[in-house]
């Protein structure tokens, strides 16, 4: 408090002073504000642990998951039926695709070369693309693929999360045995360091 001050609160003793009931709301409200942004902090680190510990934790498919995922007949971009259930018994590389999702594209070619180079040892690679028939087809007339694509539909997104996916998002990767256990997932474009790695699960 400078001079001024202090001769202006002695010449006016008597001057209002707010009551504490009316600093006391203020005060509280911010409290009750940094506790609730301590406990989103909190709540948003115990969700990253959650998602980084499902990442790297191979472990058997959700339950009830395998048994529909095997279970399920879906039709490739021209009509024909494609039995899941046909793909049981070996590693199997699922990519979840679709032509407007810029980074699914770009890692088609490397997911080809990757089947080429596996498939005498017995690795297969299933497309899934969640998209309209009609656009897939155009698409794969350009860019011919060799390993089997199959139409998810919007159903998709909901297979790729019972499969690991927590996001939902494209693309993504689930890696599974000759069990049917999940391997490993990627949420991400694929990289050459990934397949490499990917190789040598069983």
């Amino acid at each position: 408090m400078n001079p001024q001050e202090s001769s202006d609160a002695q010449a006016h003793p008597n001057a209002p002073v707010p009551p504490a009931s009316a600093v006391a709301p203020a005060a509280a409200t911010a409290g009750r504000r940094r506790w609730l942004m301590a406990g989103v902090a909190g709540a948003a680190a115990l969700a990253g642990a959650g998602v980084a510990w499902w990442r790297f934790q191979p472990h058997a498919i959700a339950d009830g998951a395998e048994q529909a995922l095997w279970a399920l007949q879906l039709e490739t971009p021209t009509g024909t039926p494609l039995a899941l259930d046909s793909f049981k018994g070996r590693p199997l590389l699922i990519n979840f695709w679709a032509t407007w999702c810029p980074p699914c594209v770009e890692e088609l070619p490397l997911l080809n070369r990757f089947y080429a180079e596996r498939s005498a040892q017995g690795w297969q690679v299933l497309g899934l693309a969640i998209d309209q028939p009609s656009l897939v087809r155009k698409f794969l007339e350009r860019t011919p693929l060799d390993f089997p694509i199959a139409m998810a539909g919007l159903e998709g997104t909901d297979l790729s999360r019972s499969l690991g996916n927590l996001t939902g998002g494209l693309p993504f990767t689930v890696v599974l045995g000759a069990r049917g256990q999940v391997l490993h997932r990627k949420m991400g474009q694929v990289t050459p360091e990934d397949l490499q790695q990917w190789a040598s699960l069983r």
